[in-house]
């Protein structure tokens, strides 16, 4: 209980800002007394700071305590079918260093010593402040070798990742907890600890990118699902299975990994479609049809969402310019309308906040959601 109210506090304060003692315990629930012990306790392990007192009120000046920036951080590994990132996030989940590299397919031979380097580099950086790491988080597709046809890899190449377990070769190389997560899901803890989930209790987060992907929220927790695979929207089949034929899924229809094809058919540059340019010149024509097309497929997965799970809203999001997200999202809003609703409640269809270090972001986040968010489910731990 002690560590639950703890946590409680944290929260409230990371959502509303700096708070004197008496907000604290108004918004919490708990008594004066209580907020007193607790505040004095996370004052003393470094996660709150005193700030300025507050005059000109009536009564006595209060005393607003705040997320000490500097009392806990993580770092997030986020690796990708076109890139690897790392993010040093601090207690507030400001990004405090940053690491990127690209590639046209992850080698794992070159590119796990690669993480360890750079991980140590970042931490090495960091001096004193290095002993208060809480966590490692790992974000990467749970398939990173999957669909390894359609990308034109080897067997080989493919077999490659899916026999390597990334979060236990990740704890080889750092002392503190590792933690691994769907890349789409961790994105979605991202949008949650970051951005709308501030507002929204229960969403479907989709997230395009190379492959299309997500992840599922319900009432402020993520929810992973027996495997951690929940919002594997990526498989979702688009056609009804008949004669033998096997139906098209959304990731052949809403992944820019397909957007990338058009361009190269085109002899343009692939990466575009993953920056303003996608939008301009000889791109924007066949920007305009991938749009069109994933559109069409996203809004299907809109509602099919929300038959099954009666969701506040659904939040898109990716690793592209927002200008093409905007449109997209003004597409698939226009798609929806040729759906019959009867009997569902039409769920709102509203941007992410985070962008294209959403899956980064959502990795570093998560030991320090993972070691400081509410969490009910500390009683069962507990007890069993």
């Amino acid at each position: 209980m002690r560590q639950f109210n703890e946590r409680v506090v944290l929260q409230a304060v990371r959502l509303n800002g700096s708070l004197p003692k008496a907000d604290l315990a108004r918004l919490t629930g708990l008594t004066a007394q209580t907020i007193g012990l607790i505040t004095t306790r996370l004052e003393d392990d470094g996660l709150l700071l005193r700030q300025d007192r507050v005059r000109g009120r009536i009564g006595q000046p209060s005393v607003p305590m705040a997320l000490n920036p500097d009392g806990a951080f993580s770092l997030g590994i986020k690796i990708g079918r076109r890139s690897a990132d790392w993010l040093l996030v601090d207690f507030t989940g400001a990004v405090r260093a940053r690491e990127t590299l690209p590639y046209d397919f992850p080698d794992a031979e070159a590119l796990l010593p690669e993480v360890q380097k750079r991980m140590r580099a970042i931490q090495d950086g960091m001096g004193p402040l290095a002993q208060r790491v809480v966590g490692v988080g790992v974000a990467a597709p749970f398939n990173l070798g999957g669909w390894h046809k359609m990308l034109g890899l080897s067997e080989t190449v493919s077999d490659q990742w899916n026999h390597i377990d990334l979060a236990a070769q990740v704890q080889a190389m750092t002392e503190v907890p590792v933690s691994f997560a769907k890349d789409t899901q961790a994105a979605c803890v991202a949008e949650l600890v970051s951005g709308r989930g501030r507002d929204l209790k229960s969403f479907l987060y989709l997230f395009v990118d190379t492959f299309v992907g997500g992840g599922l929220v319900l009432n402020s927790h993520l929810h992973g699902g027996i495997h951690g695979n929940a919002g594997a929207v990526a498989s979702l089949p688009l056609q009804v299975a008949s004669g033998g034929a096997v139906p098209e899924q959304l990731l052949a229809h809403a992944s820019l990994w397909e957007l990338e094809q058009h361009f190269k058919g085109k002899g343009l540059d692939p990466t575009a479609a993953y920056d303003d340019r996608a939008l301009e010149g000889p791109y924007a024509p066949l920007t305009d049809a991938w749009i069109a097309s994933a559109a069409q497929g996203l809004a299907q997965c809109v509602v099919s969402g929300t038959a099954f799970l009666d969701l506040d809203a659904v939040v898109i999001d990716g690793s592209f310019s927002r200008t093409m997200l905007k449109r997209l999202i003004e597409q698939t809003t226009l798609a929806l309308r040729n759906y019959n609703w009867e009997g569902l409640w039409p769920a709102k269809v509203i941007a992410g906040s985070i962008g294209s270090d959403a899956r980064a972001l959502g990795g570093a986040l998560l030991p320090l959601h993972e070691n400081f968010a509410p969490d009910r489910d500390l009683f069962l731990k507990v007890t069993s």
